[in-house]
Parts: C-alpha cells; structure tokens; sequence
C-alpha cells in the first residue's frame, strides 16, 4: 500500500484521472443497468477505462464502485453483493495501477437523506464499513470519499472507512454556483464549511469534484484555502458546463481549453488535479503535460 500523503510531501502536483461512466457507456453499458455488476460481467471493459488513464499520465485511478454502497446497489437488487462487487473494482484498478500508481477506491453518496430519517445514521455506517473494507481487500490504497452535498453523510462515510480500513481518506463535495455568486451544495455546504468538518472526521485530503469546469473549481479552491492553508486540495474538474446539442449532453471545454488552466488552478492552491464528467484519457494527458510544464 502506498501513502498519497508521503507523495504529496514531494511537493509534486499529482494528477488525477477522469470520467468514467461516460466510458462506460461508449462500451456497451445501457441506462438502467449497474455500472458496478460490470466489475464481473465485463471485466476487460472496465479495466481498459482504468489501463487508458494510466497510460495517459495519471499518477492515481479511481474504481468502478462510485454506486457500490448497499443502499444504491438495493436499487438492482444486489445489495448482498456489496462486498464482492466493490472487491472486484478495486482489484480491476489495482492491476491496472501496477505497483508505481495510487487506487483510491470510490465511494459516492447513497441517495438517501439522514435528516429526513431515510435511513438510520447505523444503517448508513455499516453500509459505507462494508464498501469500505471490501475495497481495501481489492487492494485500494487510499479511500475517495466523492460528490458529497451533505455533511452528516460525508462523516459517517468517513469515519466508516476509518473504522473498517487503514487507508488515507480523501473527501470531495460537489459545488453549483448561486445566483449571488457564491458555491453551495444541493444541501446549502460552502466550500469554507467542509474544512474543519471533514479533517475532524479524518479526511487528510479534501476537495471538489464534479459540477463545475475549472472557472468555477479555482475560486472553489480560493475559498477552501482562505480557511486552511495546509491541507491538501484535490480537484477533479467536469471539461466546463454542460450543453445540449441535438438532444445530447456536450461537455465543451476540450483537453487543450482545460490545460491551459492548470496554471491558475495550482496557484490558487490545488494538489491534485484531474477530471470528472466529459473528461477522457485525451484530457488527463494533456493536464499532466501542463502539470509537468508548469511545475
């Protein structure tokens, strides 16, 4: 197991890797099916969406198990297969990771809401438990706590994995911008709120993905370090705002746009850089180059 922590106190900038579902869904995954079965239906698909990042420079990969807690999984009737399918995902990252890169296994939100009494607060942790340390038998070196709206469910899937691993935690909120300009969550989180919530949970590395280009993670990241200068900032970045063209969904901003950015996104403070909705291998590549560039 590698320490994310020992090689951000390198002082590198890392880079991270990018959309997966998209991916996914070019090979062959069809709206309605459970991106996490294809860990063992599909395993080569799902492996060469990991082998793509990595060749394309990223120094760490996700897993295919963003909806692997119980509770989302209960949706395609396979809750019992939380452990199994999560294990599959991180072993299929780890194989494509080799020994030289860094797996954070990928937990999202579960959908459901603990202050509308959805679900117990017990119910929840021990669902995140399970995710958790089937991911760390698959081999993940660090869990990636993502996409998070509430503070409540990001705490107890922290303190989850704390309890059922001995990975580093990573946290990441999604952020719209309001109509007075400022970033909030769905739940009405500022970038400025999750700090101290967060690393007192036992996150080591916070952040944001998803929901914004790289405009809106740079003034994301400004807030964050007007609140903490030292914690280590990760960024996964949709390529821009989403349009519809044709009845589609078109993310606009293309690996060249988004790379021409990372200057101002390391110096308003961010340690790992790397992509989220309509990002590809083509622009992981070209953010690393800029990365290398710039540093």
């Amino acid at each position: 197991m590698k320490s994310l922590l020992e090689e951000l106190k390198k002082g590198k900038i890392l880079v991270s890797d990018g959309a997966w579902g998209t991916l996914l869904q070019q090979a062959g995954l069809q709206p309605g099916d459970c991106p996490e079965l294809w860990n063992v239906t599909h395993r080569p698909e799902v492996f060469a969406v990991a082998k793509g990042y990595v060749d394309a420079g990223a120094d760490m990969i996700l897993t295919n198990s963003f909806g692997g807690s119980p509770s989302k999984l209960a949706h395609y009737g396979l809750q019992d297969r939380t452990a199994e399918l999560n294990e599959a995902a991180a072993a299929i990252s780890r194989d494509a990771a080799g020994a030289d890169r860094l797996v954070l296994g990928s937990i999202g939100p579960t959908g459901v809401i603990l202050m509308m009494g959805e679900i117990s607060e017990e119910t929840l942790f021990e669902g995140f438990k399970l995710q958790a340390a089937a991911l760390a038998r698959g081999g993940v070196d660090a869990i990636c706590v993502e996409t998070m709206s509430a503070l409540d469910e990001a705490c107890c899937a922290i303190r989850a994995a704390k309890e059922a691993t001995s990975c580093e935690i990573v946290c990441t909120f999604t952020f719209e911008k309001t109509v007075d300009g400022s970033f909030k969550t769905m739940m009405g989180v500022a970038p400025s709120d999750i700090v101290g919530e967060l690393t007192a949970a036992g996150a080591s590395v916070i952040g944001a993905n998803c929901g914004n280009g790289f405009d809106g993670m740079i003034d994301i990241v400004r807030e964050i370090r007007s609140v903490d200068a030292e914690v280590p900032v990760l960024v996964h970045a949709n390529a821009g705002r989403p349009v519809m063209e044709h009845g589609k969904t078109v993310f606009p901003e293309t690996p060249g746009v988004m790379a021409a950015k990372v200057g101002q996104l390391i110096d308003a403070g961010a340690n790992i850089i790397g992509g989220c909705c309509g990002t590809t291998p083509d622009h992981i590549r070209a953010l690393a180059q800029a990365i290398a560039r710039h540093t």
